[in-house]
């Protein structure tokens, strides 16, 4: 773990923006650096592994918390909304994490190649990290240094990783995406189509049609497994993609409102302020002010 936090906080000190993200060249893997403390971040998380190298972090789904720190990963095996907040982070000794989002298709080639059956488990979940999975993230990261081994090594590690994370302590979390044709692989594809066009009119009967159901039978998975209704979830896909726009691209509150997809710029400040804490304004100027 210290190796591997040795190679993440070199990556992320010469390559994090102010947000503190740092992406690599690797499909969804990518390290976080944070320095102090922060506000309450709202995410529609995207399933993932991440492993705490340095500081604590709390991530709640519903009326459920999980605290984390260094040599502990969180596991979301849903898209299922979460906020989340570092605990424990300074300049001296910021916050280190490494992310990597988990590849359904890979993990379905994975379950069948190696006849894995899958097994129930909650969405969110925290674990030890695993020997195995951080022992190919350590071989991940260092070929960053190696830019002419990264075509030819780094797929079959990120094949490894995920073989260590459907196989190891991770394993009965992370299995149900891995299975054809199963309700989360059902409801991941109407999930897709959401997050593709979250500023369109969706309607119901589409995503059902999508996923393979009915539209009784597609609500009900729908909400257990991602906890929200489909026009809940496509509200705060919505919501925080404003935020994002006006945070990173500097856009007004009107625009950002019809850019994702709202027609009423009161009911979008009203939303706004329900999911955030705080209408848009006030909440741009107290960023600016943290910043």
């Amino acid at each position: 773990m210290r190796s591997l936090l040795d190679l993440v906080r070199r990556h992320a000190d010469a390559h994090a923006d102010r947000f503190g993200l740092a992406p690599t060249p690797f499909p969804g893997l990518g390290v976080v650096r944070v320095m102090r403390p922060g506000e309450l971040q709202v995410a529609v998380q995207k399933p993932l592994i991440a492993i705490c190298l340095q500081g604590r972090k709390r991530v709640t789904m519903g009326t459920t918390s999980f605290d984390y720190g260094a040599g502990e990963a969180l596991v979301i095996t849903a898209d299922v909304p979460t906020t989340s907040q570092i605990l424990d982070a300074s300049p001296a000794a910021p916050y280190y994490a490494l992310a990597l989002e988990l590849d359904p298709a890979l993990l379905r080639r994975l379950s069948v190649e190696a006849d894995l059956r899958p097994a129930g488990a909650a969405p969110v979940r925290i674990e030890p990290a695993d020997p195995d999975v951080t022992d190919a993230a350590w071989r991940l990261m260092r070929l960053l240094g190696r830019p002419a081994a990264l075509p030819v090594l780094g797929e079959s590690l990120l094949r490894e990783m995920h073989y260590w994370l459907l196989t190891g302590r991770h394993g009965a979390a992370i299995r149900g995406l891995g299975v054809v044709d199963s309700h989360a692989h059902r409801i991941a594809r109407a999930v897709a189509l959401i997050r593709q066009d979250y500023a369109r009119t969706l309607r119901i009967g589409d995503l059902a049609a999508v996923a393979g159901m009915s539209e009784s039978s597609f609500h009900q998975h729908f909400r257990t497994i991602t906890t929200l209704s489909p026009l809940q979830f496509q509200k705060q896909l919505r919501l925080i993609e404003a935020r994002r726009q006006m945070l990173a691209d500097g856009v007004g509150i009107t625009h950002a409102a019809h850019a994702v997809g709202y027609e009423s710029v009161p009911q979008f400040t009203r939303d706004y302020a329900r999911l955030f804490g705080m209408p848009p304004g006030r909440d741009m100027r107290e960023a600016r002010l943290s910043a």
